[in-house]
């Protein structure tokens, strides 16, 4: 879509320029439609990765091959990219797994909005206390929950949804982690980790219902 207004943009703008703009000694729209598709060919548009569910709206994609987590915006078009960390164990869906589920969900709940950076999130609650290095040291084993909440549920019935194979009953977050995390390496225990400046730009540009797509292969 986006490529198509931008064509026809480019082309509303070239015919509205006067005829010396043009090398070419005989201007004409087919002389305009032969350069449009010289400069498509030197230059291949973005593949687009639309939102299935939603239709104009951005989605999310969390690939745990790669331990990435792209922000497509409401065009298709990848806008953002992050390293993250999903589960140690690996993908899965039945409760107390300790694993990141696959398939569709949305974002539910959204907890910590305007928390400073590195605050401590203890049973969906935003405490007083923050994150330091020296607190890690006395807890190595604790799964830090930090500065910002995505609280998924399922949306496929049977796989991420119901019964005990509920995303949202199983507690999975998007949500910041502490520097010990060694992002870009599964290492959480089942959700999904981020730096904390980057699960902050994300909360802010992912409003309750958008769609997040967990993919075991990507």
């Amino acid at each position: 879509m986006r490529s198509l207004i931008g064509c026809r943009l480019i082309l509303a703008g070239l015919l509205a320029l006067p005829f010396t703009a043009f090398a070419a000694p005989n201007f004409d729209p087919l002389a305009i439609a032969a350069w449009l598709q010289d400069q498509q060919s030197a230059a291949p548009l973005t593949l687009t990765h639309p939102n299935p569910f939603s239709n104009g709206k951005p989605w999310l994609l969390i690939g745990v091959k790669s331990q990435t987590l792209t922000y497509y915006d409401e065009y298709g078009l990848p806008e953002r990219q992050y390293l993250v960390s999903t589960a140690k164990l690996g993908v899965g869906e039945q409760k107390n797994s300790y694993q990141t589920p696959r398939g569709w969900h949305r974002v539910c709940e959204k907890i910590g909005d305007g928390a400073e950076k590195d605050t401590i999130i203890f049973r969906q609650t935003v405490t007083p206390w923050k994150y330091t290095e020296a607190l890690h040291q006395q807890y190595p084993n604790k799964d830090w929950i930090l500065t910002r909440i995505l609280w998924l549920c399922g949306m496929q019935p049977g796989l991420n949804e119901g019964g005990d194979v509920d995303s949202f009953e199983r507690f999975i977050y998007i949500h910041g982690a502490g520097a010990h995390v060694p992002f870009g390496t599964p290492s959480s225990l089942g959700c999904v980790r981020m730096k904390s400046d980057d699960v902050i730009e994300l909360f802010d540009h992912s409003p309750i219902g958008t769609d997040v797509y967990i993919d075991e292969n990507t």
